[in-house]
């Protein structure tokens, strides 16, 4: 069924346990599993026009770059064989992309339940836009926050 698997990978708790969701799946169907993370810049970051900040790119790239290195040791450390990818860019845009140019069957992206109202608003989420953009499947893999025990009296 799934030949091709792109895995969008941020490092958060969603990321990781939809990492190793997508790692189950790919062993499952024996489909060739790809992990791409992506450097972004914040749009307030461009406050003057012409200002080009490479150094705060670098420095994202390089802890992105990081990111992506933890998750691809995740999935090898479980037998997974997965290759590496890194972009800069728009999330939803370079998603698109690679899967396209990988000619992905499914993309894989993790999200989490209890996100707040204004944190969804302002940060927007890649899930619905992928949806929209992808050039194939997206399977979006959804943990459930785990409620606060009462304290003990």
């Amino acid at each position: 069924m799934f030949k091709r698997i792109l895995m969008a990978y941020n490092g958060s708790r969603e990321g990781k346990s939809a990492l190793l969701a997508c790692g189950e799946l790919a062993a499952f169907t024996k489909a060739e599993t790809h992990l791409l993370a992506v450097a972004t810049l914040s749009s307030s970051v461009f406050l003057a026009e012409g200002f080009h900040p490479d150094q705060l790119l670098e420095d994202e790239r390089e802890r992105t770059q990081v990111i992506l290195d933890e998750g691809i040791d995740q999935l090898k450390e479980r037998g997974f064989t997965v290759a590496g990818h890194l972009a800069v860019g728009d999330p939803v845009e370079e998603i698109s992309r690679l899967a396209a140019e990988l000619k992905c069957d499914l993309i894989v992206v993790g999200h989490s339940r209890t996100q707040s109202f204004f944190s969804r608003w302002w940060q927007g989420s890649v899930g619905k836009y992928l949806i929209d953009h992808a050039p194939c499947s997206v399977l979006v893999v959804r943990i459930e926050e785990e409620p606060e025990s009462p304290p003990k009296a």
